[in-house]
């Protein structure tokens, strides 16, 4: 944060007497820097949220093994089902860069290209958890497709200063406490995070009999955004292709 008083700054420092308002209340510009990663929270309409519950039911591959979560039930999309997807995520994405250039107050001098090289479901239920961990690829998100009334009211009772029971926390630098090293949330339904895929976050578990549903996915900058068609490997094999004609 950076204090400045309007005007030539020094001359305003050594007169701030002539610069009040009536109740005697010195008048000074005040500048906020944005500092850490840029993490953007939007909520997606109720027919996104539909397909991937309902795209959901065709899931075949088993995470588990792929990621950090202590969740018993983690399965990834079909091909075919994130090809139906893409254009949803794809616009989520450009809300992104829009937020990004706002949050950095700079334009991109060629516009990033994503591709969506993983995407998958969890259904996370009393007890489960996901430890401190980070992505791969650029860019990653979280998704809130189900809150169960006895989590919201198990969330509402707690009194501590984590993010409570099934809520998500980001974790970003070290320092003092006066420093911002961390953000916590707790979601609503439909909610949609993104963030750079390397910044620390992690799920808390929670004591209510219930599940609560969620969609993750990771974004590499290896497509362009307005392409995003097909899914990461096939677009990478038919760029392989290409350089050897």
């Amino acid at each position: 944060m950076r204090g400045e008083s309007v005007g030539v700054t020094e001359r305003k420092e050594q007169d701030m007497a002539k610069d009040q308002d009536k109740k005697g209340i010195p008048k000074v510009q005040i500048d906020m820097f944005n500092w850490g990663p840029c993490v953007v929270r939007m909520r997606i309409n109720e027919e996104f949220q539909n397909k991937l519950l309902s795209e959901a039911k065709n899931n075949k591959e088993d995470y588990v093994g792929k990621l950090a979560g202590q969740i018993d039930s983690e399965t990834g999309y079909t091909d075919e089902s994130r090809q139906i997807i893409l254009p949803y995520v794809s616009s989520a994405l450009g809300l992104y860069n829009q937020a990004y250039e706002a949050y950095t107050k700079k334009k991109f001098e060629k516009n990033p290209e994503y591709i969506l090289s993983a995407l998958w479901i969890n259904h996370q239920k009393k007890n489960e958890f996901n430890p401190p961990h980070d992505h791969d690829g650029k860019l990653s998100f979280v998704i809130y497709l189900k809150i169960p009334d006895e989590l919201k009211k198990e969330n509402e009772a707690y009194r501590g200063r984590s993010c409570g029971p099934g809520g998500i926390q980001f974790l970003y630098g070290e320092g003092p406490r006066d420093a911002v090293t961390y953000m916590s949330y707790f979601p609503v339904e439909r909610d949609m995070f993104i963030f750079p895929a390397w910044l620390k976050h992690w799920v808390s578990p929670f004591k209510s009999d219930c599940t609560r549903i969620s969609v993750s996915g990771n974004i590499h900058d290896s497509a362009p955004l307005n392409n995003i068609t097909k899914f990461g490997p096939e677009y990478v094999e038919t760029k392989k292709d290409d350089s050897k004609a």
